[in-house]
């Protein structure tokens, strides 16, 4: 049985294909806002939809039931759809989105692959955020992924040797490179002690970054103007609190050495942790006591 279900036809000319899963690192929902923010009122039609019962463990991943009054309205299941848009500019889009597959990662690449081939795609980009020994005071950064050197190194990178566990998303980058289609993965750099909030500074970067890297024209001045606001929030919590202040003082002092092509590590000193920081940012945006 096949993987993907066509339910409309397009005629497009050479999209770029935008890759934001979930399920994986998503630090400060960077990814999942960007890309509720490209599907919004630009992503319009759904050209397919891949096969939930063959990719997805609903145990981990389970329906939402909808229960008024004790009665079963139905269920919403988990969805993995590719979306046809267009850019501010009327370029052609792809997003495909949805949960992350917890089976079959060789045949769902493979179908990815080949719809993009048939589809005329010029260039995927994957979206992810991190958690990151940053300062919110800075603006975020982007880390870059390829098989492809100067694609990898055209924004920037994470210096040195890396093994970790990898998202589909790199599974994918492998096989279009392998098919002969550019593909990268983009990165948003997270300060840690805000991780498990909403970041929309993070957003923000990510959809700029595929603006330049894809030649797209995409606004997010939204985003931005989200991101000032959290800002403030941040700003105001981290100002009642020496320890946070020399967190964040320490942060900037790593972040600036790192521009610098120096040593990042601040020699004699410990990094104080953000789970403190992080627990109070949590309270005060749920409007907790003692906050």
């Amino acid at each position: 049985m096949a993987l993907y279900e066509k339910l409309h036809e397009r005629t497009l000319d050479q999209p770029v294909l935008v890759i934001g899963l979930d399920g994986w690192i998503d630090a400060g929902a960077g990814a999942a806002a960007a890309v509720a923010h490209l599907a919004s009122g630009r992503m319009l039609d759904v050209l397919g939809q891949f096969d939930g019962d063959a990719l997805i463990d609903h145990r981990s991943r389970r329906p939402v039931a909808h229960i008024v009054d004790g009665v079963n309205r139905g269920l919403t299941w988990p969805r993995l759809d590719l979306r046809a848009g267009t850019d501010d500019a009327g370029h052609d889009l792809l997003l495909l989105s949805g949960p992350e597959p917890d089976l079959r990662w060789h045949e769902f690449t493979d179908a990815v692959v080949a719809l993009a081939s048939e589809l005329g795609v010029r260039l995927a980009v994957g979206l992810g955020a991190f958690p990151a020994p940053v300062p919110h005071t800075h603006p975020v950064r982007l880390a870059t992924t390829s098989p492809v050197s100067e694609l990898a190194h055209q924004v920037g990178y994470v210096r040195g040797t890396l093994d970790v566990p990898a998202g589909v998303e790199a599974a994918l980058e492998i096989a279009f490179e392998t098919a002969g289609i550019p593909a990268i993965g983009l990165w948003a750099r997270v300060p840690h002690y805000v991780a498990a909030m909403a970041y929309p500074a993070a957003s923000a970067a990510l959809i700029d970054g595929l603006t330049e890297v894809a030649s797209l024209q995409l606004d997010s001045r939204e985003l931005h103007e989200a991101a000032a606001r959290a800002r403030l929030q941040i700003d105001a919590l981290v100002a009642n609190s020496d320890e946070h202040r020399r967190l964040v003082t320490q942060l900037e002092a790593q972040a600036e050495a790192e521009l610098q092509g120096e040593d990042g590590g601040l020699a004699g000193e410990s990094l104080p942790s953000g789970d403190e920081l992080a627990a109070e940012l949590e309270r005060f945006l749920r409007g907790e006591p003692g906050a």
